[in-house]
């Protein structure tokens, strides 16, 4: 590593190279991208890595694995053990989520020099899988996070609100990138694989939680059952996913695909969908969002106000299934092509890696500068969105 350039530390994500979800793509191109500036130290999970992946460095980032899980109640363990370790060498510590920031109040005692960043994520107490102890648990974490932290990182308008007016706190608005993603054309293996590709199709991919809406997208599309539609996802994770795939894996129309860990394949099905369905109630800027707007495909989204500020009321929007049956049934009249060309555009201006981490570089040098992206011209308020 270069010695004269600053250390950062990435606390909070299962590890790089990314192959689990948002805040791990995000610190693997922060990490490449603020190569030249910081010497990247990222901790990871053991326990998604196979001993022979565990490598200590990749492409220039050094890579420190912890025994443990970086999800759920062990998060906490991890996130706090490799802030202790990050407190012996980094001079900028950004961690992603809040899970363990109760922490913060003495690591800031013990090196109140050191620039702690945090990103406090969509919410997360307020996600429908978090009862009793951890829901508070997890909003008390959010309190000491946005207390402690030197910059506080919302990546949605509304969350920045949120903070702003629950904690008296201007926080940085970062989103995320997307211009990771590739479109792929489809090849005559792909037809024998999927027939459902010689057509029309809706496509969609995520995690089978209830707050994502799978119950109403199903309910429409089985009801509906002119239109196929493609559903990726982990549906024997959880009760709700296996009696849902059993509830409807009768009706034709609906294809309920097993997660595809293949990323060329599940962006050639995701690349050639008529219209993409994104149906996530929580969270803030849902990466999955943001990578179908830079696919330029048209979107199909529920109503949440995090969702519609993504993408600047430029998609279609749903409540219910019914909201979605009566979108479906007027497809042919809906120009898809403009809406597709809108959302690209915003995702060009908006959520690419390089903007994106010239706002974290910003935050870590605390540096009070905008970065200029253009926006189009909406008097959209995030107060009157259902």
């Amino acid at each position: 590593m270069n010695g004269h350039k600053a250390k950062l530390a990435i606390i909070g994500t299962v590890g790089v190279p990314a192959k689990y979800g948002g805040f791990e793509t995000l610190a693997e191109h922060l990490a490449l991208n603020l190569r030249s500036e910081y010497a990247t130290t990222v901790y990871c999970s053991s326990k998604n890595y196979k001993k022979a992946e565990r490598i200590r460095e990749w492409k220039g980032i050094r890579l420190v694995y912890l025994p443990m899980s970086a999800n759920g109640a062990m998060s906490i363990v991890y996130d706090i053990i490799s802030m202790i370790h990050a407190l012996f060498f980094a001079d900028v510590i950004l961690v992603l989520g809040v899970s363990g920031c109760i922490f913060l109040p003495i690591l800031k005692f013990l090196a109140p020099r050191k620039q702690v960043v945090v990103n406090v994520d969509g919410l997360e107490w307020r996600r429908g899988k978090w009862k009793g102890f951890a829901k508070r648990f997890l909003r008390f974490s959010e309190r000491v996070a946005v207390r402690f932290a030197d910059e506080v990182i919302t990546d949605n308008a509304a969350i920045q609100q949120y903070v702003r007016e629950t904690y008296s706190i201007t926080s940085r608005l970062i989103e995320y990138g997307a211009d990771h993603v590739e479109a792929f054309s489809i090849e005559q293996t792909h037809l024998q694989k999927y027939p459902f590709l010689q057509g029309d199709y809706a496509f969609k991919v995520c995690r089978i939680e209830p707050e994502n809406n799978i119950h109403l997208v199903l309910e429409a599309f089985a009801r509906f059952g002119k239109l196929p539609l493609v559903l990726v996802g982990n549906w024997e994770h959880s009760e709700y996913g296996h009696d849902l795939r059993k509830l409807y894996r009768q009706y034709p129309n609906l294809h309920l695909l097993d997660p595809i860990y293949e990323h060329n394949e599940l962006n050639m099905l995701r690349s050639n969908c008529t219209i993409y369905v994104h149906g996530h109630s929580a969270g803030g800027t849902n990466p999955s969002l943001v990578e179908a707007m830079y696919l330029g495909l048209p979107v199909l989204s529920y109503a949440a106000v995090y969702n519609r500020i993504t993408t600047q009321e430029r998609a279609l929007y749903f409540h219910n299934a019914e909201d979605i049956i009566s979108l479906l049934r007027q497809l042919p009249q809906i120009n898809l092509g403009e809406i597709a060309h809108d959302l690209k555009w915003i995702a060009e201006m908006r959520y690419t890696w390089s903007t994106i981490s010239k706002k974290y570089n910003y935050a870590f040098k605390g540096i009070e500068k905008e970065v200029a992206v253009p926006v189009f011209d909406t008097a959209y308020s995030y107060k009157t969105a259902a």
